[in-house]
This record gives structure tokens, C-alpha cells and sequence, in this order.
């Protein structure tokens, strides 16, 4: 009798944990469909039934009256991606096959300007080089005109060098030295061998960071409403439709035009990546390449120091007039020291700076989570249907984050789910925004580990929460870590998809950044600005930290 009942009771568990198996399953599967496929699928069909009635009459308006600024808009994200790319493999090289010490210093200005609040490298650029400009107009007595198309495109690439060249850099490191050498011992000359060997091999990374940075320039509003003076791309007036005319339709009409571009450069980046993972995959993996020194001669070695120490400058002096500015004033042809504006801060803008700090951090543990199990479905369990559900989360990362937050407004704006004017919807938007990293950082986990002691596991009798609760998710502590950290600090700092979202009542720390620096309150803008980077620094090593201590 009393194996049977341990037979009974060993069933009820199993019938059990299966049930509750499935119902994670199910859950995140509803979730990416109303949270993704949703919203986007709202904003698709509001650009083509304005009125209730299909109707091409804003895309012919745009295509006719705003064929500028789609122009505009294509030109500017390419300038910009092709300057950053140039950056970025001047830095990567030049960090790779540099002493160690150069490349720490490298890498954590690197991180630290990952950091970096939206609007900051404007505010930066109006502080040094604007028409009263420390550096243009006090230092050289020079009054240069700082906004136009050609401001947007400087602040766009310093903004995005950082990751793009995290990205390349990952890629060159992992290049085998041998291939270098067998170069070299062949008669090629350094500069022959970095543009026929290294370059040819960083091929996947160089594509990658091209298209993240052609899709996040191409939704850049803040930018050039801030910089581009009367000149105009399609995200801001996307921005201004919305939040200027209350033209919902038309500016749902102006995201699916910024998708189109987005789209074209997703599915060229993939047939891209295609081809070069043959090409790539026969010197990766190698730690060697960087114990060993690569004599690039002087010439070559100091156009990429050039582009580095330009990089470098400029970021330090990014940085140092932002903290300057909080604390001082230029008054009287003198500079002051002042704590004006941090008191400012105290009274009226605390409120919204915590706001984000709850925000982020429940995004960044949710996103985590739904990551992790997503990955675990379609990585192990190979659910049916799994490659789809991890396609349409892959969605958001690859569309321009005024089209997700156009999406939210018109998805949850009523009955079932009227979400519109609560926190939980700025939350909830960022989470499935940043969900693809997540998974992406689990499945390179998974893919480390061989299935070979979950299959132990289910020979003993676990089930598969079993197996999911005490095997899998403790090995994917360092995916779980990388995930919080990314959404944390996204979440800290964007503005692009949230700005359509926010109350008045309810605003977070980077939409006050960007209503002061749009009001011309430079020195507030500072502070808060400060506040952001301090207080994402402070929390990721906290939790960086707890996490490591219990893995």
C-alpha cells in the first residue's frame, strides 16, 4: 500500500508540474502575441483605415507633401551609420592591437558612455561648440551655427560608436592569430593583412553594428528636434503629429513609412550574416591574438590612434561639461560655482527620477524572466510553433520605437485592456522591447551546455519544471545577469518609444532630460543627466555583484 500511494502521490506531482509546464508555455506565448504582435498589427491597420474605411490618402500625402523628409531621413541614418562603422573599426583595431592597458582604457570609456542618457551628446555639443559655445565662441571667439543636418549626423555617430564598436571588437578579438601570421609570413604588409584578413573576418559583427545603428538613427527623434534646427526627418514629425496635432492615424501612417527602410535593411542584414558565417567561422575562438604584438607601422597605427583619441576627447570633454554644467554657471565672462540647479532638482524633479529607478528595475527583472524561459522553449523543448513566437519577440528590437509606442496607444487605449496613462504600460513596453536580448544571451548560454545532464535528469524521474527550476536556471545566471543589465539601463535611458506614453502625472527621469533641454535649461538638464548615469552605474554594480556572490 504504501508504494502505491507514493505511486499516486509521484503522479499527482507529475500530472501536476506538466499542467504548470503548459501553463508557462501558454502565458508567454498569449503575452508576445497581445504585447507584440498586438500593437504593431494596431498601428498597420490605423495607417490604413484612418477613418473606419481603407483609405491610401495619408501615404499619398506623405509621399507627395513629405517625400522630403523621407529623403532626409534615409540620407542622415546613412551618413551617420558609414561614419560609425569608420569609427567604430579604427577603434576596434587600434584597441585589439594596442598594450593592455590602452585596451582598459578604451574599454571602459566604451562602457561608460553606454550608459549615456538620450540627449546628452546635444546638450554636450551646444555647451561646447554652439553659438555661445565654450569651446567655439569663449576659447576661439568663433560663432558657429551648430544645428542643421550636419549636427544630427556628428551627434548620431558619437552616440552610437560605443556599441558598435563593443560589437566589432567582440568579433576581431576572437580572430586566430595563426591566420595573421600566415599572412604576413606569406609578404603581406600590416595594412594588406588587416584589410584582406582581420576586416574580412569581422564581417558578421560590422554588419550587425550597421544595422542597429541604420535603425536607431532612422528612429532618432530627439536628436534633431534638439540639433537639426528646420531640418526635418520622418521620426520627428511622426513625434509631432502625435504629441503636437494629436494626428493619431497620420502619425501611425509616418511609422509604417520609417518600418519600410528598417525592414529592407533587417532582411539585407540577414542574407548578409547568411553568407559570412561559412566565411567567419575559421578563426574564432582564439584568445591569442591579443598576447602578441602587431607591428601596423607608423602610418597606419596613427590614422587609428587619430580616430581613437578623437573618439576618446571627445566623449571625456562630452562628459565634463555635462558634470561641469551642473554644478556652475558662466556669468559675467566668468565661470561660478553654484548649487542652484541642483536644488531644483530636489523640489520638482525627484519624483519622476525614482519613478524610473522602480520602472527600470521591475522591467529589467520581468524581461529577464520571460527571456530566459522563452529561450529554454525554443532552444531545449523545441515547442511547436516556438520558432515563430521567438521571430515576432525578435520584432521590436528591429522596428523604430515610436512605431512600438504608437502601437501601445492604440492597442490599449480602451476595453480589454486599458492600459493608456498607467505606469504599467511604460513597463510592460519596456520589457517586450528588450526582450530579444534577452533570449539571445540565454540561447549563447544554452548553446555552452550540453543537454546531456537535463537528459539524466528525466531518466531519474524529474519532470521537466524539474529539470527547468534545479538544472537550467541556475546555469543561466550569467544570461539572467546580462538581461537585467541591458533593460535596466535601456530602460534608464530611452525615451523613444516611452515619450507617447507618458502623463504628466506619471513622467520619468529621461522624458524631464528631454523637455528642459527642449525649454533651452541647460544647467537642470546637467543635473539630471548626472543622476541618470550615477544612479544606472550604482545599481548595475549592486546587483552585478549579488548575482555573482550567489552564483
Amino acid at each position: 500500500m504504501p508504494n502505491l500511494k507514493t505511486r499516486v502521490s509521484k503522479n499527482l506531482d507529475t500530472r501536476f508540474y506538466d499542467l504548470f509546464d503548459m501553463s508557462i508555455i501558454a502565458s508567454i506565448v498569449i503575452s508576445i502575441m497581445v504585447f507584440i504582435l498586438w500593437p504593431i498589427s494596431e498601428v498597420i491597420v490605423k495607417s490604413f483605415f484612418p477613418e473606419g474605411i481603407f483609405s491610401l490618402e495619408l501615404y499619398r500625402e506623405i509621399f507627395t507633401g513629405g517625400r522630403r523628409l523621407f529623403y532626409n531621413s534615409i540620407f542622415v541614418s546613412t551618413v551617420s551609420t558609414a561614419c560609425t562603422i569608420v569609427f567604430a573599426v579604427c577603434i576596434s583595431l587600434y584597441s585589439n592591437f594596442s598594450a593592455k592597458k590602452m585596451r582598459n582604457i578604451i574599454m571602459a570609456v566604451l562602457m561608460l558612455t553606454m550608459i549615456s542618457p538620450p540627449f546628452v551628446s546635444s546638450l554636450a555639443y551646444i555647451t561646447l561648440f554652439g553659438k555661445r559655445g565654450i569651446i567655439t565662441y569663449r576659447l576661439l571667439g568663433l560663432t558657429i551655427n551648430p544645428y542643421g543636418w550636419h549636427g544630427i549626423v556628428l551627434m548620431q555617430v558619437f552616440g552610437n560608436i560605443s556599441l558598435a564598436s563593443l560589437v566589432i571588437m567582440g568579433m576581431m578579438s576572437g580572430i586566430d592569430r595563426s591566420l595573421i601570421e600566415a599572412s604576413l609570413d606569406l609578404g603581406e604588409s600590416a595594412a594588406k593583412t588587416i584589410r584582406r584578413v582581420v576586416i574580412p573576418l569581422s564581417k558578421p559583427g560590422i554588419v550587425a553594428s550597421s544595422f542597429i545603428t541604420f535603425v536607431k538613427c532612422l528612429a532618432d527623434f530627439g536628436t534633431p528636434i534638439i540639433i537639426g534646427g528646420n531640418f526635418k526627418v520622418l521620426a520627428t514629425e511622426a513625434y509631432i503629429s502625435l504629441i503636437g496635432r494629436g494626428d493619431l492615424p497620420r502619425a501611425a501612417a509616418i511609422s509604417v513609412m520609417i518600418l519600410i527602410p528598417s525592414l529592407v535593411v533587417f532582411f539585407t542584414y540577414r542574407y548578409n550574416m547568411r553568407d559570412s558565417k561559412l566565411f567567419s567561422a575559421t578563426g574564432l575562438k582564439s584568445p591569442r591574438m591579443l598576447d602578441v604584438d602587431f607591428d601596423m607601422g607608423i602610418g597606419l597605427r596613427s590614422v587609428l590612434a587619430l580616430f581613437t583619441w578623437t573618439f576618446l576627447i571627445f566623449m571625456t570633454l562630452q562628459y565634463l561639461s555635462i558634470f561641469l554644467s551642473a554644478i556652475s554657471d558662466y556669468k559675467s565672462g566668468q565661470l561660478i560655482f553654484t548649487m542652484e540647479y541642483i536644488k531644483s532638482v530636489k523640489f520638482s524633479k525627484m519624483p519622476s527620477f525614482f519613478r524610473s529607478i522602480r520602472y527600470a528595475f521591475a522591467a529589467g527583472i520581468a524581461t529577464s524572466v520571460i527571456g530566459l524561459l522563452l529561450s529554454y522553449y525554443v532552444e531545449r523543448r523545441n515547442v511547436k510553433g516556438s520558432r515563430v513566437i521567438d521571430f515576432i519577440a525578435t520584432l521590436p528590437y528591429i522596428m523604430p520605437g515610436p512605431l512600438f509606442g504608437i502601437g501601445y496607444i492604440l492597442a490599449f487605449n480602451d476595453y480589454p485592456l486599458a492600459l493608456t496613462g498607467t505606469g504599467l504600460i511604460v513597463v510592460i513596453n519596456c520589457v517586450y522591447r528588450q526582450i530579444p536580448i534577452s533570449t539571445k544571451a540565454a540561447s549563447a548560454v544554452l548553446g555552452n551546455v550540453g543537454s546531456d545532464i537535463e537528459d539524466a535528469a528525466r531518466d531519474l524521474g524529474s519532470s521537466n519544471m524539474r529539470i527547468l527550476a534545479d538544472i537550467i536556471m541556475p546555469l543561466l545566471k550569467p544570461a539572467f545577469l546580462v538581461s537585467f543589465v541591458n533593460t535596466f539601463t535601456a530602460t534608464m535611458t530611452t525615451v523613444g518609444a516611452i515619450i507617447f506614453l507618458i502623463t504628466p502625472s506619471a513622467k520619468v527621469a529621461t522624458v524631464e532630460l528631454f523637455n528642459v533641454i527642449r525649454d533651452g535649461d541647460y544647467g537642470l538638464a546637467a543635473v539630471l543627466a548626472s543622476m541618470i548615469i550615477i544612479a544606472t552605474i550604482i545599481i548595475n554594480i549592486i546587483f552585478s555583484r549579488i548575482i555573482i556572490r550567489e552564483g
